[in-house]
């Protein structure tokens, strides 16, 4: 008959010990230090370059309005003025944008004046913080400085 040792388990059915459990675990979290942060970084930047290419499709946008009327839509009328009729411009053939006017990827309304300070139109983006200047993340993205 077989003898059954119930002091250890047969060498077939070994696991991974505590210790080692922790190894590993300490290993992968020092990977993710070094990876998250540059990550981040690429997804700040990310973030601009679609705020500046959404600029720039507005630009277009208004630019084609311009073409149909003469003149760019007032600060009053907005970017609204690129999907829908405003009052009292007949010779608008919009819509000038397929889809919605989209807001800049922190989730914020972009801001348009006409007549502008730097242009016929100034067209920005206050970055993450939704606040005018700022650095990094919070960085404005203006149509005059594409």
């Amino acid at each position: 008959m077989k003898e059954i040792s119930r002091g250890r388990p047969p060498l077939n059915r070994r696991g991974f010990t505590l210790i080692e459990l922790l190894i590993v675990m300490v290993i992968i979290g020092l990977l993710a230090s070094l990876v998250a942060p540059k990550m981040f970084k690429k997804i700040g930047g990310a973030k601009h370059k679609t705020a500046k290419a959404q600029i720039s499709l507005l630009g277009t946008a208004l630019d084609s309005y311009r073409l149909d009327n003469d003149r760019y839509p007032t600060t009053e009328q907005g970017l609204e003025a690129l999907r829908q009729k405003p009052e009292g411009v007949e010779t608008w053939d919009g819509p000038y944008l397929p889809k919605a006017i989209p807001h800049d990827p922190w989730g914020n309304a972009y801001v348009y004046k006409c007549p502008g300070e730097h242009g016929e139109y100034d067209l920005s983006s206050y970055g993450a913080d939704g606040q005018a200047g700022g650095e990094g993340d919070d960085q404005d993205i203006n149509s005059w400085e594409n």
